[in-house]
């Protein structure tokens, strides 16, 4: 658990891999979509952390297959999954790594979600500020200290 506060230009790159006991919740489309304090934290220079999370601890039954896959250098390929809840829809709202590169294979079949299209994203009970940019997944608290890439404010992290 973090209590003091990570400066995210002092994260690494490659990205570090971190176990969290932090209690996670995300709500989605009124429904609660994970409640967990088993996490994976991904730290990559200038990136708030982004969280993966177990999938038994995910509401799978909410989880669509999406269409489209992306690459990371470090990660490898990414598949992508809807949240569908009835009628509506979050499209590619959540992502994981089915077989990642060795050096991140326990991230395998875990699950990444974009806090910005979630109702709500807490750690510890307080409330996600999500990275800004559509592209990133990282997840900010009072813990982290930026500048974040994808940040306006700071073009020369875009």
């Amino acid at each position: 658990m973090t209590l003091q506060p990570e400066r995210v230009a002092d994260f690494p790159r490659p990205p570090a891999l971190v176990a969290s006991d932090q209690l996670i919740e995300v709500r989605a489309l009124g429904e609660i979509l994970v409640q967990t304090r088993r996490s994976l934290r991904v730290l990559e220079t200038f990136h708030p952390p982004t969280y993966y999370l177990p999938p038994e601890a995910m509401r799978l039954d909410l989880l669509q297959p999406a269409a489209g896959r992306s690459f990371c250098e470090w990660k490898g390929i990414a598949s992508y999954f809807s949240v569908v809840v009835g009628e509506r829809r979050l499209e590619r709202a959540v992502w994981c790594y089915p077989d990642p590169t060795e050096a991140y294979a326990a991230l395998a079949g875990w699950y990444a979600l974009y806090p910005a299209r979630m109702d709500g994203c807490w750690v510890d009970g307080e409330r996600v500020q999500p990275q800004p940019g559509g592209f990133y997944g990282g997840w900010i608290t009072s813990a982290v200290q930026g500048p974040f890439k994808g940040d306006p404010a700071h073009p020369e992290l875009i």
